[in-house]
């Protein structure tokens, strides 16, 4: 007999749940689109979004998901031809590859030393001193990989590119990270920051976010491979609002956006820093409970480089597909599924965006639920060392101290 009924629970790494005050903001009948309100509004997002990367550079509106935003990235700043650099540590850094490959660029990949292993800042450094004629012109990299969910270290790999006196672009893929942990564009360094609106910005997709610092601005001047849709000069023109979006503009999502950003400035960034890594904390008490030789396992093996957005299980000797079809069917909780060749033997908890206790902890009791249904191994109970790493969080003011400054180190 199937429980599914009430509230369906989506628990991937994006699309994230979307808040009711987001939800209602969209619901809105079609307004003036050359001056007033909406006009307004979407002025205040892209004056306000440079405070959600910490940044003082410029931010881009696109009325697209990530990918578009990449494509917006590389062709502002490069030429056909142009040299990149891939830091590998899972499958969506290789999809930015692919993408540039697609416009002409060479690309060349920075493999990670395996599955579920971080980018190695010393092996950038010893890459980028290869690159004695400056060949490389753009570094790309994820925060979090989001198949894979592995933390890259940001800072690390600036100074990895400031040590080999490198003047390559350093463009930053936030997709997954941005809303969620500790992202600081211009004190780390970044030149380009990439992000989307479905994740820790609580918006549904379709908008592709990009902030541009004074260097990739510069580099923008002599891109050959600017596009009229994607072409920042033109959306940073004066003149008509639809100049912002290349055309008409995605009202519901401006309106959703503002009300996203409001509910961001509210909690405020280190706060949500923080609430972020006390759910993954509890996601990944739960987790190491469970854990077992032939059961589950945490697809990244470094504790330290763990995302406090999303986390990837492989399951061993678990079917992974049946596991999340109970989940599913049975009690109504959507969990992500493995990709590329880790389809069928992983599955992704997203623990991003607008969450509280009960949603996660209510995600992690349904898979022991379900674990258990399937007589599957497990060590020991997760949901009970998920509800006493979650304990501490739950006093009044207090948050329990996690890692450094309550934040990656």
């Amino acid at each position: 007999m199937p429980l599914a009924h009430g509230r369906h629970l989506v628990s991937i790494p994006g699309p994230s749940v979307v808040p009711d005050r987001v939800l209602s903001a969209m619901h809105r009948a079609m307004p003036n689109i050359y001056e007033g309100a909406l006009v307004d509004t979407s002025e205040s997002v892209l004056a306000d979004l440079p405070g959600i990367a910490l940044t003082k550079g410029q931010a881009f509106l696109a009325i697209a998901n990530g990918h578009g935003a990449w494509e917006m990235a590389l062709t502002n700043t490069l030429s056909r031809g142009d040299k990149v650099l891939v830091l590998e540590s899972g499958r969506f850094a290789i999809g930015w590859g692919e993408m540039g490959q697609v416009l002409g660029l060479e690309v060349e990949v920075l493999a990670s030393a395996g599955p579920g292993e971080p980018v190695d800042p010393a092996a950038v450094e010893a890459k980028l001193r290869e690159d004695a004629n400056h060949e490389i012109k753009a570094v790309l990299i994820v925060q979090v990989d989001t198949a894979s969910g592995v933390w890259n270290d940001i800072q690390a790999i600036r100074k990895a590119i400031d040590a080999a006196d490198h003047p390559a672009l350093y463009m930053v893929d936030c997709i997954a990270s941005l809303g969620c942990m500790e992202y600081r564009m211009d004190d780390w360094g970044a030149d380009v920051t990439v992000g989307g609106s479905q994740k820790g910005l609580m918006v549904p997709p379709g908008l592709g976010l990009i902030w541009a610092s004074a260097k990739a601005l510069a580099a923008h001047k002599t891109a050959g491979l600017r596009t009229a849709y994607w072409d920042w000069t033109a959306r940073m023109k004066e003149g008509a609002h639809y100049l912002r979006y290349c055309g008409t503009p995605p009202i519901q999502h401006i309106y959703a956006m503002r009300e996203a950003i409001d509910m961001i400035q509210e909690e405020g960034l280190e706060n949500i820093w923080a609430r972020h890594l006390v759910f993954a904390d509890t996601v990944r008490a739960a987790i190491d409970a469970w854990s077992t030789p032939n059961g589950l396992q945490f697809y990244v093996s470094k504790p330290d480089h763990r995302s406090n957005s999303t986390t990837s299980v492989r399951t061993g000797g678990i079917d992974a597909a049946r596991l999340r079809a109970i989940c599913e069917k049975q009690a109504g909780l959507t969990l992500g599924i493995g990709l590329g060749d880790d389809e069928g033997t992983t599955f992704r908890i997203g623990h991003m965006g607008h969450l509280n206790p009960p949603m996660v902890l209510g995600t992690l009791a349904t898979i022991e639920a379900s674990l258990t249904a399937m007589e599957a191994p497990m060590a020991g109970s997760g949901i009970a060392a998920a509800a006493k790493t979650l304990a501490p969080g739950l006093k009044a003011d207090q948050v329990p101290a996690g890692q450094v400054n309550g934040f990656r180190p």
